[in-house]
């Protein structure tokens, strides 16, 4: 199991630097997790595409489809003192620190490509990248 935030999903899905990285991830670990938070922003990336013209209703209602089955078993509560303890440590945002704070209390790695969550936490935050170049050595 690893914990994932909203950019890696994204990038599951939308053309990124990234994307076969995270398709391989995927492959390779498939039990991800996330708060349930993730329904929220990963909304959002899907509305800012609409809005962009870069994806259908039809389409955007397909992606949130697939994301919401490959996520709904793994959705965590975390705890608000861990959060804001963790915000108050890095200057992060509550938002990325609820990432943190379940790969924390799972004791999995958070994988993201979010750069202010990979400086502050290095020894939990990887890219999808590091975390399998970990196991192809």
């Amino acid at each position: 199991m690893i914990v994932v935030d909203t950019n890696t999903l994204a990038y599951h899905w939308f053309i990124s630097p990234h994307i076969q990285a995270v398709k391989e991830l995927l492959y390779f670990d498939g039990d991800w997790a996330a708060p349930a938070l993730w329904r929220s922003e990963f909304r959002n990336v899907l509305a800012s595409q609409i809005h962009f013209n870069k994806l259908t209703l039809t389409d955007a209602m397909t992606i949130w489809d697939e994301t919401e089955k490959l996520m709904i078993r793994n959705e965590q509560s975390v705890s608000a003192s861990s959060i804001l303890s963790l915000a108050a440590s890095s200057k992060c945002t509550a938002y990325d620190c609820e990432y943190v704070a379940l790969a924390d209390q799972l004791n999995v790695p958070l994988v993201t490509y979010d750069k202010q969550l990979l400086k502050n936490f290095s020894t939990i935050a990887l890219t999808a990248e590091q975390y399998l170049s970990q196991f192809t050595k």
